[in-house]
């Protein structure tokens, strides 16, 4: 009987600091910050969200995050489920060592090898570009490993159909595990979308052109800059956090079942 109560206490906690977040961008650049903490502001006032969205360089930010976020969906898809669909159905020399490989990648921490990747990039000319925002990063262990599994628990009759039919490896990915995996796919591509949109220490890090800041980065200077209009900062997060709320309302059913057909809990 305690189940209820206690989800109904942990949806408040996760949804208090983006509620308290968006009230906040309705009030004055001094109630935001008054003491005794006051969640409704006294006069809701809609200037600070109205500059926001007149501001270019903020709408600039936004679009070069929608656009970089897209397209790093949609290329860790092709990497990692074709990676995946090789794991999973191929046999060929030192496929469980390179396994191996793969999996050792998920247990190390992005940090650890932030400065070789620097490095690497650097060498490639890469600096100041959207390249160097969606290219690194976009082949995962973690999805491979998402996907291979959901991949080893579809039905291989259809696979030996399609085989007695002459249909090679690449026809069979294409005509039978591709629609097969729209529920998983969807997975991974929100997961690859929400990890981009929220990315900052590689943007700041690879980034000095203002035209090309990603919209944490943007965030983080507007706070840097403008330290007293944080009644803006908290409005400007609220609009950041829009698109990312929007694409799991409508994937929702789809995540859920994805992970659900998976078996990864």
């Amino acid at each position: 009987m305690l189940r209820y109560p206690l989800a109904a206490l942990f949806v408040v906690a996760a949804l208090f600091p983006l509620a308290w977040t968006a009230v906040a961008g309705f009030k004055s650049k001094t109630e935001v910050v008054a003491t005794p903490f006051q969640f409704f502001p006294e006069v809701w006032l809609w200037d600070n969200y109205a500059q926001m969205l007149a501001d270019e360089a903020f709408l600039r930010s936004l679009g070069v995050t929608f656009v970089g976020a897209v397209l790093f969906a949609a290329l860790s898809l092709v990497v990692n489920s074709l990676g995946a669909y090789v794991f999973a159905r191929l046999e060929f020399a030192f496929k469980r060592t390179l396994w191996v490989i793969v999996l050792t990648t998920m247990f190390v921490p992005a940090i650890a090898i932030m400065l070789t990747s620097f490095i690497v990039v650097t060498q490639l000319g890469m600096l100041d570009s959207l390249t160097v925002l969606v290219i690194p990063g976009a082949a995962s262990g973690a999805q491979v490993f998402f996907l291979r599994q959901y991949y080893l628990g579809l039905p291989t009759a259809l696979e030996e159909a399609a085989q007695l039919d002459g249909a090679g490896p690449w026809k069979i990915f294409t005509s039978i595990f591709v629609p097969l995996s729209k529920g998983a796919f969807v997975v991974v591509g929100a997961t690859s979308f929400l990890a981009f949109w929220n990315s900052y220490i590689w943007p700041v890090l690879t980034i000095t052109d203002p035209s090309l800041y990603q919209v944490q980065q943007y965030l983080a200077t507007f706070r840097s800059d403008r330290t007293s209009e944080m009644a803006m900062l908290m409005a400007g997060s609220t609009l950041a956090a829009l698109p990312v709320i929007v694409l799991f309302l409508v994937f929702q059913r789809q995540i859920i079942a994805g992970v659900r057909l998976s078996g990864l809990k």
